[in-house]
């Protein structure tokens, strides 16, 4: 856990070596963003609507996506990266968020050639995992910046969280003591998304979190308990978030603990292969 103020902006930074359990991974749009330093052969991405993977050499930065993507690593891989909460990559991105939606761009492209390079090479020689992290820790902290309207969508953003999606936007504004159109506004500069997507987004990530693959799955509760209007309106959520019906996840997550029990990266990322 990232020590105060990089607390408020990232859930946590990590370091990954080796063999990745499959080549390729398809992940489903959560409300969070990504950044990877990559220290390894380039790995390729596929987001949103595009139709093949492009290669990123020096890493990626995702801001919160709207839709799947796929994530291709290479063998064996080596980075070090960055969760991070939808609104934390703000203070470190030269253009507004909503740019980069469903657009992942290289971390050149965020920090420059220079910039880049040099942190590539520092990491690279750094004495261990825990050197590197502090490392990237540091250099998240130097970088970091003022950026006007961060309260507000932090705040709006945690009470979305805290009621899993089920809140309404208008209520949100009322509270806020803004206008709809100022934090849409908001939302989109910093996070990419409005307040409306948002909570789409936390809500599919809980009611998803909340499926136990090992076990039979109820789901018309599951979709009632979700607030959703009724199973026709969760399936079609969930083709328009993963690309797959209901059932088809749970048969991809099945097999993935089939072939990797207890792998730390079980419950999200499935297998694209």
């Amino acid at each position: 856990m990232p020590r105060p103020p990089l607390d408020g902006l990232i859930d946590d930074l990590y370091y990954l070596e080796g063999a990745p359990p499959y080549a390729r991974l398809t992940l489903p749009p959560a409300p969070s963003a990504l950044l990877i330093v990559n220290l390894g052969a380039p790995f390729r991405i596929r987001g949103g609507t595009d139709l093949e993977a492009t290669e990123y050499a020096d890493g990626c930065v995702v801001t919160m996506p709207t839709r799947a993507w796929e994530f291709g690593y290479p063998l064996p891989t080596r980075s070090v990266g960055v969760h991070v909460k939808p609104w934390g990559l703000a203070p470190f991105l030269p253009m507004p968020a909503a740019e980069l939606c469903d657009r992942p761009v290289t971390v050149e492209q965020v920090w420059g050639r220079a910039a880049t390079a040099s942190l590539r090479d520092r990491l690279a020689t750094a004495a261990g995992p825990h050197a590197m992290l502090t490392l990237l820790e540091e250099e998240l902290r130097r970088r970091l910046r003022e950026i006007a309207g961060l309260g507000l969508v932090r705040h709006t953003s945690s009470v979305l969280a805290a009621a899993g999606g089920a809140a309404a936007i208008g209520d949100l504004n009322a509270a806020a003591g803004v206008s709809s159109t100022h934090l849409a506004r908001r939302f989109k500069e910093l996070i990419g998304v409005t307040p409306k997507r948002l909570a789409r987004t936390y809500r599919f990530t809980a009611t998803v979190f909340a499926i136990d693959p090992a076990g039979p799955i109820d789901w018309g509760d599951l979709a009632g308990g979700a607030g959703y209007f009724d199973q026709a309106h969760f399936g079609h959520e969930f083709r328009a978030f993963t690309g797959l019906t209901p059932t088809r996840y749970v048969e991809v997550r099945r097999r993935f603990l089939r072939e990797h029990p207890g792998h730390a990266l079980d419950g999200w990322p499935l297998p694209a292969d």
